[in-house]
């Protein structure tokens, strides 16, 4: 379990001083007044659609495999507004991650559903958050844990720079961050009653993947969801976020879905994977398409990408 954050005095060392640089340049971020980010954010957006060649088309894809009832002039709309939305995305990681308390509770946020959360405590349950992974789930994650406990699962980043520091970050508000390969403590922590966020919508490419639907296109899909929920005996409920218009944030956690786990993996994944998918047709320009969601296909199946 991550639950503290290792030392490193090679960290210092020159070759590092690139990351350090970014990451001064994010903290500095996190300081700015809110309207001089909402000005940054909306230029990040406005640069992104020049910037991000690759990861626009990987957008358009993505979009044109799972909205075809949509025409071309309403898939360029939505890729454009997903892109001015991957400016934000950037702001609010860095508002998220070292941004004050003040700051965080200057930030308006509806949260509904706690009803759920509490029920289940007092079924002397462990919960496991599930959502997607949308351009604000940092942000919303720190949000929502000024109103209960969460710990939260998650990828070590690459640059080791940036490790340390947004673990730290994470700390000051979670009660652990556990990565992939820590399922014996996640589980532990799970029946003692904690609760966990975990968003299970990437290509992982692992062996313990399925690939079930997701807005009909078969996409691999870890089953780590199914396995958590039978080892720990944990609830699982399904956690919206969205960005409203007024910049505020709407948070709900919604009912546990009912009789999960199965004794089928595969159908229970497919449950999950629905579920997330209601979740992004609420707010579609909000969602990271700019990931390779259908990367790893089934056998004998055209590459997407």
């Amino acid at each position: 379990m991550s639950d503290s954050v290792p030392a490193s005095r090679t960290l210092s060392s020159p070759r590092y001083w690139p990351s350090r640089l970014g990451l001064a340049l994010v903290r500095g971020v996190a300081r700015l007044p809110q309207r001089w980010q909402r000005r940054l954010a909306a230029l990040l957006g406005w640069l992104a659609q020049g910037l991000l060649v690759m990861r626009k088309r990987v957008a358009a894809r993505n979009l044109a495999v799972c909205f075809p009832e949509l025409d071309e002039a309403a898939r360029a709309r939505l890729l454009a507004d997903n892109l001015r939305d991957s400016g934000r995305m950037l702001v609010e990681f860095a508002v998220a991650w070292f941004g004050s308390d003040d700051a965080i509770a200057a930030i308006p946020c509806r949260v509904t559903g706690l009803e759920h959360l509490a029920a289940a405590r007092e079924q002397g349950r462990g919960v496991l958050l599930v959502g997607g992974h949308f351009s604000h789930l940092e942000l919303c994650a720190r949000l929502v844990s000024r109103r209960i406990r969460i710990s939260g699962m998650y990828r070590v980043m690459d640059d080791p720079v940036f490790e340390q520091a947004v673990l730290a970050a994470r700390l000051r508000y979670a009660d652990a961050m556990f990565t992939k390969d820590e399922l014996r403590a996640t589980v532990k922590y799970l029946r003692r009653g904690g609760t966990v966020w975990y968003a299970p919508d990437q290509d992982m490419r692992g062996k313990d993947s399925v690939f079930v639907p997701f807005f009909g296109v078969p996409a691999s899909t870890i089953t780590a969801t199914h396995h958590l929920a039978r080892l720990s005996g944990a609830l699982v409920l399904p956690f919206f976020h969205r960005r409203d218009a007024d910049g505020g944030y709407t948070l709900r956690l919604e009912a546990p879905l009912a009789d999960f786990p199965s004794d089928d993996a595969v159908a229970d994944t497919a449950r999950v994977n629905a579920a997330i998918e209601a979740m992004v047709r609420e707010a579609p320009s909000q969602y990271l398409w700019l990931h390779k969601r259908f990367k790893t296909r089934p056998a004998g199946g055209a590459p997407l990408y």
